[in-house]
C-alpha cells in the first residue's frame, strides 16, 4: 500500500500582537522562534523526516517557519503557498489544495492554531482537534492524495521541546 506522510507544522514563535503590528497577517517570528525553528528543523533531519513538499499559509509568520524548516534539508523540497492554510481553514479546502501534489511522498503543511488541529482531527476521523505548540509537528500517514477523511494514521507528535533535544 502506497502511503504519503503530512507533516503539520505550526509556525514559530512571533512577535506579540499589539499597537506594533496592527496587521496580523504581517507578524514576524521572534529572534527566539527563528533560532528555535532552525533546531526545529535539523530534530526532523535527524529522524530521516523526507520533505518533497512544504506548503504554507501565507502569513508572514507562517511563510518565515516554511523557509527555516525548507534550509534544514539539503535537496530543497518544492514550496507552495496556501490561503487554504491561512486561519480559518477548511480540513476539505486543505484536502482539495493537497490534490495537486498526488506524487508527493513527505508533505510539511505549515499553519496555525486551531485549523492544523482541527485537520489532524479530520485526518483520523477523532472527535476532538488535536493541540500543536508553536513549532510543534505531527506526523499523518494518509493512503492517498488527496486524503479522505478518517484515512489517516498518526504516526508521531512532536513536541518544540522533542524536536530541539533531537537535534543536539
Amino acid at each position: 500500500m502506497e502511503k504519503h506522510s503530512l507533516y503539520l507544522v505550526r509556525h514559530a514563535l512571533a512577535v506579540d500582537r499589539g499597537d506594533d503590528w496592527p496587521d496580523d497577517t504581517k507578524r514576524p517570528l521572534t529572534k527566539k522562534g527563528v533560532a528555535r525553528m532552525r533546531e526545529i528543523s535539523d530534530g526532523l533531519a535527524a529522524l530521516d523526516v523526507e520533505l518533497d513538499v512544504i506548503i504554507t499559509s501565507p502569513l508572514v509568520r507562517a511563510r518565515e517557519t516554511a523557509e527555516m524548516l525548507a534550509a534544514g534539508w539539503l535537496s530543497r523540497p518544492v514550496m507552495g503557498v496556501s490561503t487554504a492554510l491561512a486561519p480559518g481553514l477548511q480540513p476539505a479546502a486543505v484536502a482539495d489544495m493537497l490534490s495537486r501534489h498526488p506524487k508527493a511522498k513527505g508533505i510539511a503543511l505549515v499553519g496555525h492554531e486551531p485549523g492544523l488541529g482541527e485537520f489532524a482531527a479530520w485526518l483520523m476521523g477523532a472527535a476532538h482537534p488535536l493541540l500543536l505548540k508553536k513549532g510543534g509537528v505531527i506526523r499523518i500517514d494518509v493512503p492517498t492524495i488527496p486524503p479522505v477523511p478518517g484515512s489517516g494514521h498518526l504516526a508521531w507528535a512532536a513536541t518544540p521541546k522533542m524536536l530541539r533535544n533531537i537535534s543536539r
